[in-house]
C-alpha cells in the first residue's frame, strides 16, 4: 500500500533534513538483493555513520530539489537505495565495498555538493582516505618535528650525564691502582734498610 500525501510530506522532510547536512550522496540499484544482504548493508552503514534508505525516486527528487545535490535528479531511475553521509567518503566506501562482495548491488552514481558523478566517480571517491584518516596523517606530520625537537633537547642532559659518569668511572679506576702501588714501594723500603 502506498503512502498518503501527509506520509509522503514527512518522508520528504526527513530526507531533506539529511540532505541539508550531507557532504555526499551515493545511489545504487538493489534489484535482486535479498533482505538479509540489505540488512547487512544497513548495519555497515550505521557503523560508518551513513544514512541508508530505499526511497521512491519522485520523493527523493523533491528532497534534493533546491539543494547542492539537485544535479543528481537525472540519475534517479529504477529501484535505488540512497546512501547519505556527513563524511564525503563514507557513503561511497560503504556502498562500493558491499558491491565488491555482492554483484546484485550496482553503484549507479553519486554526488558531492554541486557536482554529480557516475559509478566510476563513486569508486574513485571510495578509494580516498576518510576524514579521520587524513586528520590522523596530518596530526602525525605536525607532531613529528616537535617530537624530534624534544628528543634533541633530551639528548643534551643525557650526554652530559653520560660524560660525568665516564669521568667518574675513569677516576675510580685510576685512583685505587695508585694507592696499591704506593703501599708496595713503602713496604719494600723497610726490608732494604
Amino acid at each position: 500500500m502506498g503512502l498518503n500525501r501527509s506520509e509522503k510530506a514527512v518522508v520528504i522532510e526527513e530526507v531533506a533534513a539529511k540532505v541539508a547536512s550531507a557532504k555526499s550522496i551515493v545511489l545504487a540499484q538493489y534489484r535482486g538483493l535479498e533482505v538479509g544482504h540489505i540488512t547487512g548493508l544497513r548495519s555497515q552503514a550505521r557503523k560508518s555513520g551513513v544514512y541508508l534508505r530505499v526511497l521512491k525516486n519522485s520523493l527523493a527528487r523533491r528532497a534534493v530539489a533546491d539543494s547542492p545535490f539537485a544535479g543528481l535528479a537525472d540519475q534517479m531511475v529504477g529501484p535505488l537505495i540512497y546512501g547519505i553521509s556527513d563524511d564525503p567518503v563514507a557513503a561511497a566506501k560503504v556502498i562500493s565495498d558491499f558491491a565488491k562482495t555482492n554483484d546484485k548491488l550496482v553503484v549507479m552514481g553519486g554526488s558531492l555538493p554541486n557536482s554529480a558523478f557516475d559509478a566510476a566517480g563513486v569508486k574513485a571517491l571510495a578509494t580516498m582516505p576518510s576524514r579521520e584518516e587524513l586528520l590522523a596523517k596530518l596530526l602525525g606530520t605536525m607532531q613529528a618535528p616537535i617530537a624530534q625537537f624534544v628528543r634533541t633537547l633530551n639528548e643534551v642532559p643525557t650526554k652530559f650525564v653520560r660524560g660525568l659518569a665516564a669521568v667518574r668511572d675513569q677516576k675510580e679506576s685510576a685512583t685505587p691502582a695508585a694507592p696499591a702501588a704506593a703501599t708496595e714501594s713503602v713496604a719494600a723500603e723497610p726490608a732494604a734498610a
